[in-house]
């Protein structure tokens, strides 16, 4: 047997992404989502997480867009105080304070919590928790809060992960119809998966501050209508209230 976790990332991004990641948790096979805490719909969708506790809900950690929780982070900013973009990041990772990234990933992970929720796991907007320079601060994240992260690679051993396995390419041109029926002989039996997705309904906000979008409409479509194949079974959780 092979437990899954059919996670999507995004929630908070907008109340459309919202709305169809609830819908894929209600009608379909979403059973878990991770919430980016310094988003427009954050609050709206920390709403919806206390109305739903059979949607597991953990913390999209978000170091290269928007703006970060706190003011004196120089290293993780552009000039105009929003987070450096993906590419920087990528590219200069030496370039960012580790003290300054624990702090404002620390301040996100506490955001949550004062909402009187418990975080099920971490993962991060862009993968950025798997840059090597910062498994440092994954660990002790890990460590300080005692959660899971998503499964970034080979370098992540001895660091708890949400699952054995984490496959990210139910994406763009792979969104396709019989994703989850072809996940047979992808993964071992016995172990566990976590599938990315990115379910959303279309409104101009999304428009706005994503590029990838019409996806997020027919990745909820199958999300919705989706079967897994013999021998694959959802992993469900409960949000923990403290």
């Amino acid at each position: 047997m092979i437990e899954v976790l059919v996670n999507a990332d995004d929630f908070g991004l907008t109340k459309s992404v919202n709305y169809g990641i609830l819908d894929s948790h209600k009608y379909g096979i979403v059973n878990s989502t991770t919430i980016m805490m310094n988003a427009k719909a954050t609050e709206h969708a920390i709403e919806i997480a206390k109305r739903t506790p059979s949607l597991k809900v953990g913390i999209h950690l978000v170091l290269t867009w928007g703006t970060p929780l706190l003011s004196d982070v120089p290293s993780l900013i552009d000039d105009s105080g929003h987070f450096k973009k993906q590419g920087v990041v990528y590219g200069e990772p030496a370039d960012i304070s580790l003290l300054e990234l624990e702090r404002e990933w620390s301040a996100q992970i506490e955001r949550f919590l004062e909402f009187g929720l418990y975080p099920s796991h971490l993962d991060s907007h862009h993968h950025v928790h798997g840059i090597e320079n910062f498994l440092p601060v994954v660990k002790n994240l890990t460590e300080k809060y005692q959660l899971p992260v998503r499964n970034a690679g080979k370098h992540f051993a001895g660091v708890q992960t949400v699952t054995d396995v984490f496959l990210d390419d139910f994406y763009g041109e792979t969104v396709v119809e019989d994703y989850f029926q072809n996940l047979k002989g992808r993964v071992i039996d016995g172990q566990s998966v976590e599938i990315m997705t990115h379910p959303a309904y279309m409104d101009e906000d999304l428009m706005q501050v994503s590029s990838y979008n019409s996806n997020r409409l027919k990745e909820t479509r199958i999300l919705t209508n989706a079967r897994l194949p013999e021998g694959f079974i959802l992993r469900f959780g409960i949000n923990q209230a403290i």
